[in-house]
């Protein structure tokens, strides 16, 4: 049986897409010294990353509810996983090769693919994930706050090994920076 389409949800990622490439194609002005912005500290900027990666995320979500709704295997789920897996590594290759100071190794598909495991293993907790959401996406400002206060703790979760959770109380140097938290929060939101 076809699993069925449903054009919203398509919208959605279509829009994301989109926009996407119209930011990327601008960092790509900006890199090649043919316009000028700050894409690290402007807001016009930033306020765009977080809005279209958390529309990329939702949408995530919701593809996971959709395919357990329709019964999807876990066979399809591992390759369609696995395709994600191997696009983040391309990535990182990809940005070492061109920003080998500050390279993505933790980015969108690095933390989508962590993520996406957690999330098929949880969709079918229902209106739950609302909650678990809303305490994801909190658990980044509270364990950032927390940190702050506590300046060798912070300078354990700041290192690479466990930056990618999130609870940090400062960016990493890199291209690009997907954490768990709160990103988890907005999967679970498009799962619910």
């Amino acid at each position: 049986m076809q699993p069925q389409r449903y054009s919203a949800i398509d919208s959605l990622r279509g829009l994301a897409m989109v926009w996407m490439t119209v930011f990327h194609f601008s960092f790509d002005l900006n890199y090649f010294g043919l316009i000028r912005q700050n894409f690290y500290h402007d807001p016009v900027w930033t306020w765009q990353r977080t809005l279209i990666v958390s529309l990329f995320m939702f949408c995530a979500g919701l593809g996971q509810a959709v395919a357990l709704a329709q019964g999807q295997a876990w066979p399809r789920f591992w390759r369609r996983w696995a395709q994600v897996a191997l696009c983040a590594l391309l990535v990182s290759l990809g940005s070492w090769l061109v920003f080998p100071n500050s390279f993505i190794y933790f980015g969108v598909l690095h933390g989508l693919a962590l993520m996406l495991i957690v999330v098929r293993m949880s969709a079918h907790w229902g209106r739950v994930l609302w909650w678990l959401g809303a305490l994801a996406v909190a658990s980044k400002f509270v364990g950032a706050w927390l940190l702050e206060s506590n300046v060798a703790l912070a300078g354990v979760f700041n290192a690479p090994a466990l930056n990618w959770l999130g609870w940090i109380t400062q960016k990493p140097f890199t291209e690009d920076y997907a954490p768990l938290f709160p990103w988890l929060g907005v999967v679970w939101w498009g799962a619910a």
